[in-house]
């Protein structure tokens, strides 16, 4: 049913939550899973996740902890906004699925304002 997955990441809790259905997803459906890492670098707010070598490290961890259950992952990393990215990044790999942490603020003014 899902042939590609995409599976945006970053250092957030959420995303190291929404690990265990990403793998149960894959493994159920047998699906190509792709990790994705957006480099958004702001001069008003840098932070660790706009070094290229943060991100770097981030996606190959993310892959030893597919690796380790089984589940062969390609990693991509891009730059720009990330929810512009992660849309042209699945429609790049034609992913049926993209899954991504949720932090539960539903679509309120902070809600939308910072969610991807």
């Amino acid at each position: 049913m899902f042939k590609t997955v995409l599976f945006p990441i970053d250092e957030s809790r959420e995303s190291r939550q929404a690990v265990e259905t990403v793998s149960d997803i894959v493994r159920i459906h047998q699906s190509r899973l792709i990790l994705l890492s957006v480099v958004e670098s702001t001069a008003d707010q840098p932070d660790a996740m706009s070094s290229p070598d943060a991100v770097a490290n981030l996606l190959e961890n993310a892959r030893s902890l597919f690796s380790d259950q089984g589940i062969q992952a390609d990693a991509i990393e891009r730059e720009g906004k990330p929810a512009f990215t992660i849309c042209d990044v699945a429609d790049e790999v034609e992913a049926d699925l993209i899954i991504m942490g949720c932090r539960g603020l539903g679509l309120t003014t902070e809600g939308a304002s910072d969610s991807v």
